[in-house]
């Protein structure tokens, strides 16, 4: 829960294969049902694929989301205009796919060395601001989305992005109730410190609170080790 909402309209997903966020729309009518109802729709996607299908599976478990939505105001009348941001990575082997809609988001700390890696953003925020030339040089311009999930059929696919993953990799997903308020640099010094993909859920959600966080924040963080013996990557979640 953030400091000023009144329930926390996040939904996460964190399975074997699938790892999952949706932050309903604040200000739009039922939005934790519709973070909820995106969740439910995806986790179903949660099974083997071999890695040249992801991008395709993942572009599925979005659809199934989306149509979800509409299939719930259609019943539900009293919920139209309800919406949800969406960031998933569903992984194979050593290959995930990461998929986004609005502005929750992925990070990757890459390196060997997490205390010298780099940690970038590999998602892009769908905001009103990306779609137009010069923004910087707009004045108030505002930071609405452009793009998220509402149950209409036009207009509401997803980024795909593909990665292979490697030793010492380190992944993070989040909605904007983390990244608006908690500098890039300090999410990554959290990252690079935290020994446990726990500890660095722990200190970034409170590091969100610390920064007075208005927000609902929702975060998985996901370490990729080797194991000593030289068996494959594992997860550590």
């Amino acid at each position: 829960m953030g400091l000023v909402r009144r329930r926390n309209e996040d939904a996460i997903h964190v399975g074997p294969f699938l790892i999952a966020i949706a932050d309903g729309l604040g200000g739009h009518v039922a939005g934790d049902v519709a973070s909820s109802t995106a969740i439910e729709a995806v986790r179903r996607y949660d099974q083997v694929v071999t890695p040249d299908a992801l991008s395709v599976a993942l572009g599925q478990a979005v659809d199934a989301a989306n149509k979800a939505l509409r299939q719930r105001t259609e019943a539900e009348p009293d919920l139209a205009g309800m919406g949800t941001t969406l960031v998933a990575m569903l992984k194979s082997g050593e290959t995930v796919a990461l998929a986004n809609v609005g502005d929750s988001r992925a990070y990757l700390l890459r390196g060997t060395d997490p205390l010298h890696g780099q940690t970038t953003q590999i998602t892009e925020d769908h905001l009103y601001k990306h779609l137009v030339a010069d923004a910087a040089d707009v004045p108030n311009l505002p930071d609405r989305l452009a793009r998220f999930l509402d149950g209409r059929p036009d207009g509401r696919s997803p980024d795909i992005t593909l990665l292979t993953l490697a030793p010492g990799d380190r992944i993070l997903l989040c909605t904007d109730g983390l990244s608006s308020y908690v500098p890039h640099d300090q999410v990554h010094t959290t990252l690079a410190n935290s020994v446990t993909p726990q500890e660095a859920v722990e200190r970034l959600i409170a590091s969100a609170l610390a920064h007075g966080g208005p927000d609902n924040v929702t975060v998985a963080v996901i370490y990729v080790a080797s194991r000593s013996n030289g068996q494959r990557k594992q997860l550590e979640r």
